[in-house]
């Protein structure tokens, strides 16, 4: 092996990485929807918990990634801890996958059939496919599908460019040595954890070894310590993002360590035992990559049928070496370590921006009781609570949607992000158009002012339509309503209306003699929030209207204004509801 070879080993090793990374990636996107309802299905079964780790795993091609993912759940409240436990044992065997794609280069025979198999023959027509998709397709499923296909298409290439690069290895002594060495079982689980550790990936590091077995000089004695010290290796990834996360969140990456050392534990006493009594031949044959591909994947097996029935002994175990504070941790709204499945990092953001439309309706209520009854002590202090948590969910909610858009995401996920975005602030403005309602009905009491009997009866028809809206809107966003999305901008078309009109009837009883300039001044500005809280809520109706395709807000909305007789008719039906007494009086 000359210079050359070891630059070619460096370029295939650089692709297969880049390729499984890229292909696991678009693989996430692609099944973005999928992904979802797959973990919005999780039960507390086992089964149902092995199976989706499993597919999970299958599908982004990343035990790793996936137990990261665990980890954030678990950080999050999202997921128990013995959910967590059941979903590790599954992404275990879900990783194999990849390993068995690999085996493909190992295919050898002189039939047509069986070289169409080979990567050699079918890789340069899934590129193809794979260009044709992602330059010339605007879909951006189709884009992620071709994609895939370059990444797969990278990944195999690299994986020959190892194979050929290494195959002149075969006959250096040294070479032969240091597979020799690691027939020694504690230095082959040694190296195997060492480098999956350094590159934080088992299938790759399956696949480095796949590539070596060309050589011939891998025997299975020497893989099968290898492979199980690849499973320790790969529990660095979630061992480095449990740190600075909760107690529960330490729990799973720890759940994932123990499974995998005392899984590698057990069968590695096994193998020995085995194979002293024994002494079976094929141990002292060379590896071919199908070969290391079966061990992988009987491996995993093996251990999830051990440590399955142990889960609960499992998770006592965990809990005992990380115990509980004295005081219970709040798992935190928003876990970063979802941003690594954005479809699942995106539904929590929507979870959380609910928990923020009830704080602003909140604030809101108690606004408007605060204007027909007056502001109790308790009362305000409760709207300026639920106000000061508006302000929170809005940072942490704005930085978090900011990094997720920065991620590679679906066209439906990423215009999903943008309406949340815009939709926060307008949660934000109605819970300060509410503390400011407050603070006109706390200088109202502490200035003594009153409203005429008049105003105070048209002051209580615009807030009972603007605590309508208000509803109206919250089933929008929050349920998908689309009824009630459609119903909302007649009625703020209504409050418009009966905000010029108040404002007029205000000038009148000025010019009478009716109204004092004081009362005058806080009468103009409760309009003011009161007509804008209503536009912020059109804004979010507009926002839960429209279509996934990313249309503007303004197109929605002036596509309600223009929607003909349902929206003259519900603009009807407001105008009579909320409809006003005649002028006059005081």
């Amino acid at each position: 092996m000359d210079l050359f070879d070891a630059l070619a080993l460096l370029g295939g090793l650089s692709l297969f990485l880049f390729g499984m990374g890229v292909m696991g990636q678009a693989l996430e996107r692609r099944a973005g929807d999928r992904l979802r309802s797959l973990l919005a299905r999780l039960t507390s079964g086992r089964a149902a918990g092995l199976l989706t780790g499993l597919a999970v795993t299958a599908v982004i091609q990343s035990s790793s990634a996936a137990t990261v993912m665990v980890v954030g759940f678990v950080n999050s409240g999202l997921m128990t801890l013995r959910q967590a436990v059941n979903v590790i044992m599954g992404a275990n065997i879900g990783t194999t996958v990849t390993a068995w794609l690999l085996s493909l280069s190992g295919i050898d025979g002189g039939s047509v059939w069986l070289r169409l198999l080979k990567p050699a023959s079918f890789t340069p027509a899934l590129a193809f496919a794979g260009v044709i998709l992602y330059m010339f397709c605007k879909s951006g499923k189709k884009k992620d599908t071709g994609t895939v296909l370059l990444g797969f298409a990278t990944l195999m290439t690299g994986m020959e460019a190892m194979s050929g690069a290494v195959a002149g290895l075969r006959d250096i002594p040294a070479f032969q040595q240091l597979f020799i060495l690691f027939k020694n079982p504690a230095l082959g689980v040694l190296a195997g954890a060492v480098l999956t550790a350094v590159i934080q990936s088992s299938s790759a590091s399956v696949g480095i070894l796949q590539a070596l077995a060309v050589t011939g000089q891998v025997s299975y004695g020497a893989a099968i310590p290898i492979i199980m010290g690849q499973n320790i290796g790969t529990c660095a990834t979630a061992m480095l993002s449990s740190v600075g996360a909760g107690k529960n969140a330490k729990r799973a990456a720890l759940v994932h360590l123990s499974f995998n050392v005392i899984g590698a534990g057990v069968w590695l006493t096994v193998f020995c035992a085995v194979r002293a009594a024994f002494r079976p031949a094929f141990l002292d044959g060379p590896a071919s990559l199908p070969g290391i591909a079966a061990a992988h994947s009987v491996f995993n097996i093996l251990c999830t049928l051990f440590m399955l029935p142990l889960a609960g002994a499992l998770e006592r175990l965990v809990i005992r070496a990380i115990p509980d504070a004295a005081r219970p941790e709040a798992p935190p709204e928003l876990d970063e370590r979802l941003l690594t499945a954005p479809p699942v990092a995106l539904e929590r953001c929507r979870e959380v921006a609910g928990d923020m439309a009830g704080a602003a309706a909140a604030a809101l209520k108690g606004a408007l009781a605060a204007l027909g009854n007056g502001p109790t002590p308790d009362l305000a202090a409760s709207i300026r609570a639920e106000e000061e948590r508006t302000d929170h969910y809005e940072d942490i909610l704005g930085s978090y949607l900011v990094k997720l858009s920065a991620r590679q995401i679906g066209e439906a996920d990423s215009a999903e992000a943008a309406k949340l975005l815009k939709v926060i602030g307008d949660f934000e403005r109605i819970a300060d158009h509410a503390v400011n309602l407050l603070e006109s009905a706390e200088e109202m009491g502490g200035k003594k002012l009153r409203f005429t009997g008049a105003a105070e009866g048209e002051l209580a028809v615009l807030c009972a339509a603007v605590s309508e809206i208000a509803d109206l809107s919250l089933a929008a966003f929050l349920d998908g309503d689309q009824d009630a999305a459609a119903a909302v901008e007649p009625l703020e078309q209504v409050i418009d209306h009966l905000k010029d009109e108040l404002r007029t009837r205000h000038i009148l009883r000025l010019q009478r003699g009716g109204c004092t300039i004081g009362a005058g001044f806080t009468w103009s500005d409760l309009l003011t929030d009161l007509e804008r809280t209503a536009d912020h809520c059109s804004n979010i109706a507009g926002c839960a209207a429209a279509p996934a395709d990313g249309m503007e807000l303004h197109q929605s909305l002036r596509g309600r204004r223009d929607g003909g007789g349902d929206f003259s008719g519900r603009f009807q039906a407001y105008q009579l509801k909320y409809a006003l007494g005649p002028p006059g009086g005081q």
